[in-house]
This record gives C-alpha cells, structure tokens and sequence, in this order.
C-alpha cells in the first residue's frame, strides 16, 4: 500500500470513527430532546384543560345564580335539588376535562324523567332529605310514574353522604344491626337499617341502581353552593399542579434510559471497533480465510475496548448533557478529547514520545474534537434530522478542516524552518555580543573595586589619593575635587 493511500485509508477511519462518536451524541440528545417536547407538549395541553375545567365550573356558577335563585326555581323547598343539578354537572364536567377528557354530564332541563345524562345513561337526582329515608321515598314515586326508568339503564343519584348510610346498612347483617341506636343520635339506626332493607326487599331497585353524587346534601343548599363551588375551584387547581408535577418527573432523565444509552453506544462503538479492525486487514491484503486465532483475538481485543470506551461514552454524555449545561456534540467531543489525550499520556510514560511532544499531540486531538463539535451542531441546526444533521456536519466539518490544514502543511513547515533558522542566527549574535559585554563588565568591576579599595585604605595618604581618583571615576568635575592643598583649605576656610 502506498504512503498516499495508507494516509487516504488512516483519513476514512478517523472519519468513520468521528461520525460514529458524533452519532451516538446526536442520538442521545434526540431521547433528551424528546423527553422536553413531551414535557412542553403536556404542559400546553395541561394549561388549555385547566381553562375548560374552570369554564365549566364558572359556567355552573352562573346558571345557579340566574337560573336556579334568581328565577327562585323550585322555592324553599325545592330550590337545592335544581342547584344540585346545575353544580353536579359542572363539576363533574370539570373534574373530567381537567384530566384531559370530553365533558361527561349534560344538564336536560325539561322537568321531565330525567336530570341529566351521562354517556348515554339517564340520571335522576334525588336531594332529598324528608322522611329520613335518604332519597328512597323520592326513588319509590319516581318509579310508580316511570317503571320502566331502571329497566331501561336508568340510573339514581343521591347525595354523597347519603348513599354511604344506604351502602353501610344495606350490607350489614342483621345481626350487628341491633347494636344500632335505637333512638336519635349521631349515627343510623336500626329504623334506619329496618327501612332501607324494607325497600330493597321489595325489588324494584337494586342497590346497583344507585349512585352517589359529587357533592352531599349540604354542600348545594342556597346558602352554600357558592362556598362549595369555590372549593372545588381550588380543588381543581391542586390537581392541575399535580398533574404538571407528575409531567415534570416523567421527563426528568432516568437511571433506564441513561442505561439505555450507555449499552446502546457501548455496542455501536463495539461494532465500529470490530469492523474497522477487519477492513484495516482486508486492506492489508489479508482474506478472510486467512485469519489465524491470533488476528481473531486482537480483533476481539479491539471490539472489546471498543465496547468500554462506548459504554464510557455513552453514560458521560447522557450524564452531562442531562445534569450539566452541555450540548451533546460538546460532551462527546469533552470525552473523545478526554480518550485522546490519555492516550498521548500513556506513550509519554512509555517512553514513545517526549514532553514536547506530549503537549502538541494533545493540543491537536482537542482541536480536532472542537472543530468535530462545532461541525456537529451547525448540520444539526441546518438539517434538523435527528442524527443525520449531525453526522453530515461532523463529516463535512472535519473534511473541510483535513483539506485546509493539510494544504497549509507545507508553506507552514516552511516558514516554521525559516522562523526556527532566523531565531539560531539570533541567538548566536546575542551570545557574542553578550560575551563581550560580560568581558568589559569584568575587567570594569575589578578596576572599580580596585578604586574602592584604595579610597578606604588605612594609610591615610593612599586613602586621600583613592578617594581623588573615586571621585574623577565616578564623574564628579575636576575643579570640585579636593586633590590639592590650595583647593582644601578654600574648602574649609572660605
């Protein structure tokens, strides 16, 4: 194989390699990129169910107030079943509608059969307090104006409270019935068991044909629908920010999916590792047939290593991509340019490659994963296919990056001798100059020191004439030195 084509085979390789890394990054950030659309998505649709429920309740509100009291509809007496109609409807509609789903209840309103309806099944309501029998008195009239209303699926609603008092007793036997008050109280009675099972005894209704209401017998007189209405309006409103919250934990990343993408790129970069060990020995020459259990080993070695790397891969850049404020290109890059100069590290206390060497080698893996990542990220966002984009800048990024430092190569290296030659030349007329100055230094110094010696001697006439030629060598002008007997004494006595 020649130097041209190993280079062009080496150059597909790191090629093939970069885009596998980029990919399983870009992949990685599409399952992060999904989690947050769903988040959004749910929040959009959380915000148009919160506004229905509330119309709905609103819409109640109002129809009681105008329809049912202001028009004082069914007067003392017969007010609160017509509010209980209106508010069941609306609340029922809203406690479905804040969950996402159609409407449920519609109100009939012709004081017919029926009260409402409810996916099809017809609803009597029956508010009714009179007589102490919790409805079932109003149940047995209605049924003597319309017996077929049960046959036909027919449904009767009572006060919530109501009908566990009608639940409780109807499934108590008899026997603990008796240890029933037997006059007034807090609690049923036994009356109260004796007249419920009377009425179930006679079999016109089941206890299947009841249902209970939303709201209890107290909660839609006139006096206190507004106040519970209100509640169920903050009711409505916790359920929403539980609704968001549960949102919220759902796209939060979790231990699966990070799991996922780490055995996901462990086996992508396996796979890389295992076909690129096989193409580099088919380019060599060598067929399949020939392989010995030894090129088998080393390809398994290399898949393998290629198997942890990926799985290294695959965690960190879900790890940082998803707890730190790094994109998916960058993560894989950090962890490529991480490898990379491990690597460098590993043949530098090997002994492979010096110091030097060490800091350029490391210098350029992290330039060419920076150049990988910013390339990544721009074809994302020209082509925003998930993968493809990235893949696609990557290669056309590195590509690009190949061709111009490549075509530099030569005209750089040159100006690099030219630089490397200039500097030499400098450096040897530097040290020339430097030698001579150091010369004339010393011989400077030990004149100056000789002066210095003779300035401070003990002998008191060699001191006056050392200090003398001090005084001219340091600059000081010849009329101001005292190096004469007339000079002293106008000195001293002027």
């Amino acid at each position: 194989m020649t130097s041209d084509a190993a280079t062009l085979t080496s150059d597909a390789a790191t090629l093939g390699k970069s885009n596998q890394e980029q990919a399983v990054a870009a992949w990685v950030n599409y399952l992060n990129q999904l989690r947050l659309e769903n988040l959004l998505s749910a929040l959009n649709r959380q915000d148009v169910n919160l506004l229905d429920a509330l119309a709905s309740l609103h819409d109640a509100m109002r129809r009681i107030d105008l329809e049912v009291v202001a028009a004082n509809r069914g007067g003392v007496k017969g007010m609160h079943g017509f509010i209980a109609e209106v508010a069941e409807v609306g609340l029922g509609n809203a406690r479905s509608q804040i969950l996402g789903n159609v409407p449920v209840y519609q109100w009939v309103n012709d004081n017919g059969p029926v009260d409402l309806m409810r996916g099809g099944v017809e609803i009597q309501q029956k508010f009714v307090a009179a007589g102490g029998r919790f409805g079932l008195g109003a149940i047995a009239e209605h049924l003597e104006k319309y017996p077929d209303f049960v046959e036909n699926g027919g449904k009767y609603q009572i006060p919530r409270d109501h009908f566990e008092v009608i639940r409780k007793l109807h499934a108590m036997p008899r026997e603990d019935a008796g240890k029933l008050l037997t006059l007034g109280g807090d609690g049923p009675s036994l009356k109260d068991w004796n007249r419920i099972h009377a009425f179930f005894d006679e079999g016109s209704v089941g206890i299947e044909s009841l249902e209970p209401s939303h709201l209890e017998y107290s909660e839609v007189q006139k006096g206190a629908y507004s106040a519970t209405l209100e509640t169920e309006e903050g009711s409505l409103r916790s359920t929403d920010q539980s609704l968001r919250g549960d949102a919220y934990q759902e796209s939060r990343p979790t231990l699966r999916e990070g799991t996922k993408a780490t055995l996901a790129a462990a086996a992508i970069e396996g796979g890389t590792a295992v076909v690129l060990a096989l193409v580099e020995r088919r380019r060599a020459g060598k067929h399949l047939r020939d392989f010995t259990g030894g090129d088998w080993a080393d390809i398994a070695g290399e898949g393998g290593f290629g198997v942890a790397k990926g799985g290294v891969r695959g965690f960190s850049i879900y790890w940082l991509t998803n707890f730190t404020a790094t994109s998916a290109a960058v993560a894989s890059s950090i962890v490529t340019a991480a490898f990379g100069v491990a690597e460098q590290a590993n043949k530098l206390r090997r002994g492979e490659i010096d110091e030097l060497e060490f800091i350029e080698n490391a210098e350029l893996v992290c330039l060419e994963t920076a150049v990988s990542a910013l390339s990544s990220c721009v074809g994302q966002a020209l082509i925003p296919v998930p993968v493809l984009g990235a893949v696609i800048g990557n290669t056309v990024g590195i590509i690009m990056y190949k061709t111009v430092s490549s075509s530099l190569s030569q005209r750089e290296a040159s100006l690099i001798a030219q630089y490397v030659g200039e500097q030499r030349a400098l450096d040897e007329q530097l040290a020339a100059e430097y030698g001579e100055l150091i010369e004339k230094l010393d011989a400077r110094m030990s004149d100056y020191l000789g002066l210095l010696e003779r300035a401070f001697s003990p002998d008191l006439e060699v001191a006056l004439l050392g200090s003398v030629e001090l005084a001219l060598d340091l600059g000081v002008a010849s009329e101001e030195v005292l190096d004469s007997d007339e000079k002293v004494l106008a000195y001293f006595l002027d």
